[in-house]
């Protein structure tokens, strides 16, 4: 039971590069997905582990970004 659990939650985890999330996503341009990462622990999207980075790649973990985002907008009217 406890293996489906990790297997199903491995299943939901997408990473993109900036490229491809950028192509995916296409109301984030390059510019802005690269100067939230550059500020990452500013704004953070650090805290909220949305960047992932293998060497010199810098992955975007979608499911983790995007509640950034949402976590965002509470503050909203």
């Amino acid at each position: 039971m406890k293996q489906q659990q990790t297997e199903a939650v491995q299943a939901a985890i997408i990473y993109s590069t900036v490229n491809q999330f950028t192509n995916k996503h296409p109301a984030f341009t390059k510019g802005g997905i690269r100067a939230l990462i550059f500020n990452e622990n500013i704004n953070g999207l650090a805290k909220a582990g949305a960047v992932v980075r293998i060497g010199r790649k810098v992955l975007i973990d979608e499911t983790k970004f995007f509640a950034w985002v949402e976590s965002q907008n509470q503050g909203g009217a």
